[in-house]
C-alpha cells in the first residue's frame, strides 16, 4: 500500500501528476486545491497518497497536505460518493470551504458542485457534520490553506488552465470557457488560485 511518495514532478496538469521516483513515473489522481500548491514540473514534491484497489485496476490519489486526504477519506465513506466524485468535490470547494460548508449545513453550495445531487448531498451534512467539526480543529487543517499557488503566468495560460480545471469538474466546455474569461476579466492580475476561485464562487452563484 503506497501511503506517500517523494520525487521530482514530471509532468502536472489541474487534475492529474505524475512523479518521477528513482526512474518510475507514477501518476496520481488529485484535487485542484492541491495543483494550485505544487511549484513546476521538475521540482521535488511530496505527496500524502490513497492507493485504491479494484479488481480491474489500481489508482493513486495524491494530496499535498494529510487533512485534505482525511478529508478525501471522509467523503468516501459516505454512501453513493465514490474516490472521483471526493475528488472533484475537493476540487470544486477546497478543503476550508468544504468544512465551513458541511458545518454550517450549506446545502444550496454542496449541490452547486458537480456530480453532488440534493440526495448526496444531504447524506454527506447528516454523516459528516461532527466528524468534520474534529478535522476542522485539528492543526492540520489550519495548515492546509492555499497560499498562492503556481506563480505568474500569462493570460492565454491561465485561461487554458482554467478551462481544463473546470471541465475536469464536470462543467461543459463552453460554460467553462465563458466563466475562465469572466474570472479573468474581473481580476486581470490574478493567480490561477485566485481566479479558479472567483470562477467557482461565479458558478455557485
Amino acid at each position: 500500500m503506497i501511503a506517500q511518495l517523494t520525487g521530482r514532478l514530471a509532468q502536472k496538469e489541474p487534475t492529474q501528476v505524475i512523479i518521477d521516483v528513482g526512474g518510475v513515473g507514477y501518476e496520481l489522481t488529485i484535487p485542484v486545491s492541491t495543483y494550485y500548491e505544487l511549484a513546476e514540473p521538475g521540482t521535488e514534491v511530496t505527496l500524502r497518497v490513497h492507493t485504491h484497489v479494484r479488481e480491474d485496476a489500481l489508482q493513486l490519489f495524491g494530496f499535498r497536505t494529510e487533512a485534505e486526504k482525511r478529508l478525501f477519506l471522509l467523503l468516501t465513506s459516505v454512501s453513493g460518493i465514490g474516490p472521483r466524485l471526493a475528488i472533484t468535490i475537493l476540487s470544486g470547494m477546497g478543503t476550508i470551504d468544504l468544512v465551513e460548508a458541511i458545518t454550517r449545513g450549506d446545502l444550496p453550495r454542496l449541490v452547486s458542485v458537480p456530480g453532488i445531487g440534493k440526495k448526496t448531498a444531504e447524506r454527506l451534512l447528516v454523516e459528516l457534520k461532527e466528524k468534520v467539526q474534529g478535522l476542522a480543529m485539528s492543526s492540520a487543517l489550519a495548515s492546509s490553506k492555499t497560499t498562492g499557488g503556481t506563480g505568474s503566468a500569462s493570460p492565454a495560460t491561465l485561461s487554458e488552465d482554467l478551462v481544463s480545471a473546470l471541465t475536469n469538474l464536470g462543467y461543459s466546455g463552453n460554460i467553462a470557457e465563458k466563466t475562465a474569461a469572466a474570472a479573468l476579466a474581473e481580476l486581470p492580475g490574478g493567480n490561477f488560485s485566485q481566479l479558479l476561485k472567483l470562477a467557482l464562487r461565479q458558478l455557485a452563484k
